[in-house]
Formats: C-alpha cells, sequence, structure tokens
C-alpha cells in the first residue's frame, strides 16, 4: 500500500523505536520522509534499515529553539514544502515525587513538552501552506491515568495533549489537522528500559496498567507506526483534535 507517495514529512524521534518504526513505515508507503533525532548514529542505522532515497536524516535537539527552527527550515527547503510533523521524539526519567529535582522536571519538560511546540511552531508556515497539514503528537496513557513515579513525565504529556487540541482548533478552518497518539503497552526503547528509569524501590504493583490484556506480550513499535500511517494519510482526513490510544486495552 502506497498511500503517502506525495507526502512530505519529518519525524522527530527517528533515531530508535516508536519514531524509527514510524519513519521506515512512512517511507514504505511512499512518503519522502526527513528523519531527525539528537543520536546521530541512530539515524545512521535508521537510513540503513530504511535502504530508500526518500529518507534522509538530520540531527536536531528538539528541546533548543536554534536547532529545531534550523532543522524544519532545512528540512522544507530540501523537500520542496512540508505536508506532515510527527512529534516522536520523547524522554522518561521516573522519581519519587518527593525526590524529583527540579533539573529532572525541566529536563522533562524542555524536551516532551517545549520540543513538541518548538518544532510544531517552526513547521507551522510550511503546513499551513499545504492547506492539508498533519501534526501528530505523542502524548501517553500517563497523562490520563494514574503512572505513580511519573509525575514529571505525565504533566510534560499532559501538556502535549493539551497543546494539540488547542493548534487543531485554531487552524482546522485552514486545514490543519493535528492529532495525539498515545501510546501505552508497547514494546519500545522506554519500555523495554523501564527498570532503569524508574527509582530502585518501585513497586511495580502500582503500575500494572503497563499491561495489556492481550495475549503475546508487549507488541512492538510497528503497531504505533501503522497507526500514524494512517492519521497522516487522506484516511485520517477527517480526524482531528483527538486522542488516539494504542494500549491493547491496559487501561479499560
Amino acid at each position: 500500500m502506497e498511500r503517502l507517495t506525495d507526502r512530505r514529512i519529518v519525524i522527530t524521534g527517528a533515531g530508535s523505536g516508536i519514531g524509527r518504526a514510524t519513519a521506515l513505515r512512512l517511507v514504505a508507503e511512499g512518503a519522502r520522509v526527513v528523519a531527525a533525532d539528537v543520536s546521530e548514529e541512530g539515524l545512521k542505522e535508521t537510513a540503513s534499515l530504511a535502504a530508500s532515497d526518500r529518507l534522509a536524516i538530520a540531527t536536531v535537539d528538539v528541546a533548543d529553539e536554534a536547532s529545531a527552527g534550523t532543522m524544519v527550515r532545512t528540512a522544507a527547503a530540501d523537500l520542496g514544502g512540508l505536508d506532515a510533523l510527527v512529534n516522536a521524539a520523547g524522554i522518561l526519567r521516573g522519581a519519587h515525587t518527593h525526590d524529583c529535582s527540579l533539573e529532572l522536571w525541566n529536563r522533562m519538560i524542555a524536551v516532551n513538552l517545549t520540543g513538541t511546540f518548538l518544532m510544531t511552531r517552526a513547521a507551522l508556515p510550511y503546513l499551513l501552506e499545504t492547506g492539508r497539514g498533519v501534526v501528530v503528537n505523542f502524548s501517553s496513557t500517563a497523562a490520563f491515568f494514574a503512572h505513580p513515579f511519573m509525575a514529571a513525565y505525565a504533566a510534560s504529556k499532559g501538556g502535549v495533549a493539551s497543546f494539540t487540541h488547542s493548534i487543531a482548533q485554531e487552524y482546522g478552518e485552514r486545514g490543519l489537522r493535528a492529532v495525539n497518539i498515545v501510546p501505552g503497552g508497547i514494546s519500545s526503547g522506554i519500555t523495554d528500559n523501564i527498570d532503569r528509569l524508574m527509582p530502585e524501590d518501585t513497586d511495580w504493583k502500582l503500575l500494572g496498567k503497563l499491561t495489556a490484556p492481550l495475549p503475546g506480550g508487549l507488541p512492538g513499535p510497528e503497531k504505533i507506526a501503522g497507526v500514524v500511517a494512517m492519521v497522516v494519510s487522506d484516511d485520517g482526513s477527517f480526524i482531528t483534535g483527538t486522542e488516539i490510544r494504542i494500549d491493547g486495552g491496559a487501561h479499560q
């Protein structure tokens, strides 16, 4: 299936996990993609896996205003415009809230929330020019359900969800769509390393909702990638200002 042969797309967080899987899926469906990440090594591996001249790579620190702006301008110039932005870059560090340092809090907000804002702000002029632009942001089940030891992460992802609704309403009459993808219960760079990202004395019984009731364990990030491909295609043309939760029923 090649639903995206005329789409020009930037995706952050494409050096690993869900971002990488999504970049590969979008290219497979015919899109021209600029895969961006802070990790140059990760991007090179993504490019090797794609093995396509429709995928280019670019390093970016989404939390840095100059870096985000320069990357988007360069990508839009190289692609001849921009039809979709997928903000998949994100980090998680867990802590007991009473032990959470201001540095940890600020870093979580900077990457997950401010990074989403900076990339979107830079991309909006190009997305609005097409009359069919799409912004896909990544919130989290932590933003809508109680995930202990993740107060900073949950706050950042709750901000992403609210931001997405705001721009969907603000720019809808100009053809822009904005959608929150809400992963949970998916194998990714975060969930695969959750043990070392959480406090040593984490009470794992309080995090039971991370496990989906469906058989087979945690599925791979391609389950997210397929939904993103649908959202940025014409098949998703009537989807905006909403969340799509993909967690295998873990948060029923």
